[in-house]
């Protein structure tokens, strides 16, 4: 690790001396107690320290919100559009363009900094803790207090566990088997551990393993550390601008940004061609110049910023009210676009509110030994306790038939990892002798067990005793109770400092059962997800006979069931081949979870991910869309897209429709923009053939552009069929160019209508005024016309109507449009006044027009689908 920028020096030398220096010196360095700061002295630290936040997590600001409005490809081509008009005295021309881009970079930076604002409300509601010593608020029981990890100040002492993201750049003072997933700074797939001890002095940082980093997380094991630095001082910090550049481009991003280069390439070909054919017919190439920069301006989508943005903030507001958070706005579309949901069973399908209902010896008998054994575990680990746990503790007659607090005192811990799926703690009771307790998988724990021991017998474990266990505990998993064996063995007293190693040669208690029951509402949540066209598949750790059980009873397929074992002996190929067909996953690690993601988007498939726990992070990541719950570990709340605040999946369905909500008025735009555009330069370049002038002056062109685009503000306001939402969508840049060439060519039917209207019936052969204003008017009423046919399959107006918003913006510009002939404005424009006869022909025209669009519309759905 090299901290490039200069100034990051000083921090590079405070972590080198963190990393060297013994724990005395530095807390004298960071003039810090092993006590904990004061509320007062943290408090002006971070008034000096600032906020423990990096520079990406603040947004930029305004300056930097307006400069992403303001600086994008489509801006950039239109205000050279305008200088050039300026520069060749079309000054009216460039006015235009300039006002075109204003309204655009304004609507989206607004719609963004608005956007911006609630996404802060919104995560603040699933704001991550950090766990530090503040000597003022704590109790007897625990030193260590909660506090926002935004809160934490250089000097702070913070205890570390399982699934916590390291919240700052620390020195580690104690540790226990803990080791650190650092893959986001260094690249380096494994855990690395971390020790409390010093490193010789000269420190290289990247090989420092008593200092641990901001953007990594706790695999497994536990420890307290110091605060060095954080916020934008962290390593992590300095390198934050350039991790979100890399990981900030999504699917969706990148389909908006293939649309886009679509309309830009179609202007490429049509402006040139526009500017030679009138160029050549009619002579006057610096005409045909400024007539070409106003079609490149009415192809160009300038109102697409703002257009997704707005779509966007408003679904995310709309799932905020039914308890879905979203982190990060872009991921609203791969919710809508979401066909397959992976889930954990626990807290989904089962009611999360796990009950102890048996402990039992390995012949199937009540044994409270085997209870008094495994309270012990759960009350001494350390490490990330879960829902087991809790329900163990909860048994408060053995807390005090045994008062573990005063007749047991804890020697080591060998904390719980996914490889071994077991924990074990060292204890010493007050006549001195000492017990190692372990409780985990009940496999694992056949595995390390030699002996037995039952309330009239023991002795040592046979193949006999091993099939009657397994028996036993496959007849309680099928009845839907999740079974955790329990062993232990004499320790030394002479020895202090455990080790997996240590878990050998243990005598087998037995078990406790534990009862999930399924959740009343997941059945009918999963039928509702079925029906969106979301087929939900179950990722697991637990065994396959309580999976099998679960999902049975909330009514999915389990006909075909994988095992980890069966993911770990396929390659990626196989894997994804038969990944689709199974329902059903079982005794999963992370790394098996994270595969199985994969190999569902492999398949084309758009995956969500739903997990709460440190075994659930690869997978997050894998995902289209990570989803989590605000109660998750740290890691998975950071590597989420989506917070729910109800680990439910019925609260899904609705974000689900939320997100197409979303991507279907995006949708409406994009259609409307590519039809409608494509139509009216097909109908320029037909009419600059055999006109003797200008279809329309470059200013009137660049004016209807600036009423069309004020009509389409309002999409993101539309309601949205049902139909459209019933199943899920993706982005398809084929369709909508085929879509563009299906309905482009019907207004220019009605185009060439009214150029032969104003040439035969008004004479506009020998008065271009009249010809124009004739067109302009047609023009801006069929594109206003065509938001209405093309934002729903149905028959517009009578079948589906849009918004008020919507509607109301449509009759407005309408008015405008009708209005500005006869305005003290229309010489300005070079329009004159439209005879009386005029609007009767137009008002057959709009009709004529709504009917051939909407049979255009429904051959193109009818052939091509949606």
């Amino acid at each position: 690790m090299n901290f490039s920028a200069k100034e990051s020096q000083a921090v590079h030398s405070m972590l080198e001396r963190a990393a060297s220096n013994d724990v005395d010196a530095l807390t004298r360095d960071l003039e810090a107690s092993p006590q904990g700061l004061s509320e007062a002295e943290a408090a002006r630290r971070l008034r000096r320290h600032g906020s423990n936040r990096v520079a990406s997590e603040t947004g930029g600001g305004v300056f930097r919100e307006l400069a992403r409005n303001v600086f994008n490809p489509l801006n950039g081509l239109l205000l050279t559009l305008a200088v050039a008009s300026w520069a060749l005295s079309d000054r009216r021309a460039a006015i235009v363009i300039s006002a075109m881009v204003i309204l655009s970079v304004l609507l989206a930076f607004v719609q963004e900094h608005r956007s911006n604002a609630a996404a802060a409300k919104l995560r603040a509601m699933v704001r991550t803790h950090a766990s530090v010593r503040r000597p003022e608020r704590v109790d007897s029981d625990d030193p260590f207090v909660e506090i926002s990890l935004e809160e934490l100040v250089p000097g702070d002492i913070v205890r570390l566990a399982a699934g916590d993201m390291i919240p700052a750049d620390l020195r580690m003072l104690t540790t226990k088997d803990l080791f650190v997933n650092q893959s986001a700074l260094t690249g380096e797939s494994m855990p690395v551990e971390k020790f409390a001890h010093r490193v010789a002095a000269p420190v290289d940082l990247s090989e420092a393993d008593n200092l641990a980093f901001m953007g990594s997380n706790v695999v497994s094991g536990y420890g307290e550390a110091i605060v060095v630095v954080t916020g934008r001082d962290t390593y992590f910090g300095a390198i934050a601008d350039k991790i979100v550049d890399a990981d900030s481009s999504t699917a969706f991003d990148e389909s908006v940004r293939k649309f886009t280069w679509l309309m830009i390439s179609f202007m490429a070909v049509m402006a040139p061609l526009v500017f030679f054919v009138n160029g050549y017919l009619k002579g006057d190439w610096l005409g045909a110049f400024l007539f070409a920069v106003s079609v490149a301006v009415g192809l160009t989508p300038e109102m697409l910023p703002m257009i997704v943005t707005v779509n966007l903030a408003k679904g995310a507001m709309a799932i905020s009210r039914e308890k879905v958070i979203v982190k990060r706005l872009n991921a609203m579309q791969n919710f809508g676009a979401m066909d397959v949901l992976c889930t954990d069973k626990t807290g989904t399908l089962t009611q999360d509110r796990i009950i102890l209902k048996r402990h039992l010896d390995i012949f199937g008998e009540d044994s409270d030994r085997v209870l008094e054994f495994a309270y012990l575990n759960s009350h001494f680990q350390s490490g990330l306790r879960n829902l087991l746990d809790v329900a163990v503790l909860q048994h408060a007659e053995i807390e005090e038939r045994l008062s573990p607090q005063h007749s047991f005192k804890k020697i080591d811990e060998i904390p719980f990892d996914f490889e071994r799926r077991r924990l074990s703690v060292v204890v010493e009771r007050d006549d001195g002798e000492r017990l190692l307790i372990c409780k985990g998988a009940v496999e694992e724990l056949f595995a390390v067990a030699t002996h037995f021991e039952a309330a009239e017998t023991e002795g040592a474990l046979d193949l006999s005793h091993l099939e009657a266990a397994k028996r036993e505990t496959a007849r309680l998993n099928a009845d839907g109770f999740r079974v955790i064996a329990v062993a232990y063995k004499s320790a030394p007293r002479e020895q202090s400092v455990f080790t997996p190693a240590d878990e050998k040669e243990l005598t087998l208690l037995g078990y406790i059962a534990f009862l999930d029951p399924p959740k009343d509402s997941a059945a009918q949540a999963i039928a509702d997800l079925h029906n969106a066209g979301v087929a939900v598949k179950i990722l697991t750790g637990d065994n396959d006979i309580v999976t099998r059980k679960i999902c049975r009873d909330v009514g999915l397929d389990v006909e075909r069931l994988a095992l980890g074992a069966e993911i770990e002996a396929m390659d990626d190929a196989t894997l994804a081949a038969c990944v689709s067909d199974i329902t059903v996953f079982a005794k999963l690690s992370p790394p098996q979870k994270a595969r199985v993601v994969a190999a569902l988007r492999a398949n084309g498939h758009v995956v969500g991910y739903l997990g709460d726990g440190i075994n659930d992070g690869p997978a997050l990541k894998a995902g289209d869309v990570g989803i989590s719950v605000d109660s998750a570990v740290d890691i998975a709340r950071e590597s989420a897209d989506i917070i729910l605040l109800e680990k439910s999946l019925s609260v899904l369905n609705d974000g689900v429709v939320e997100g197409r909500k979303v991507f279907a008025n995006i949708l409406k735009y994009v259609r409307m923009g590519a039809s409608s555009n494509f139509g009216n330069m097909f109908s320029v370049l037909g009419a600059s053939v055999f006109l003797p002038f200008l279809p329309m002056t470059p200013i009137q062109i660049l004016t209807n552009n600036l009423l069309y685009d004020f009509s389409q503000t309002a999409i993101p306001t539309d309601e949205v069929d049902e139909e459209f939402i019933a199943q899920p969508r993706k982005w398809d840049i084929g369709g909508i160019a085929k879509f563009m060439l299906y309905l482009g060519p019907a207004s220019s039917v009605f185009d060439y209508a009214t150029f032969i209207l104003m040439v035969t019936a008004f004479d506009g052969w020998n008065n271009p005024a009249l010809f124009q204003t004739g067109w302009f008017v047609e023009s801006l009423f069929t594109q206003t016309l065509i938001i209405h046919v093309i934002r729903t399959k149905k028959i517009p107006f009578i079948e589906s109507r849009a918004s008020t918003a919507l509607l109301l913006t449509t009759v407005l510009v309408c008015l405008i449009g009708a209005a500005l002939p006869y305005s003290p404005f229309a010489s300005a424009f070079g329009f004159v006044p439209l005879p009386a006869s005029y609007w009767p022909a137009i008002g057959v025209f709009l009709i004529g027009y709504a009917i051939l669009a909407h049979i255009a519309k429904t051959a193109f759905f009818k052939r091509f689908g949606d």
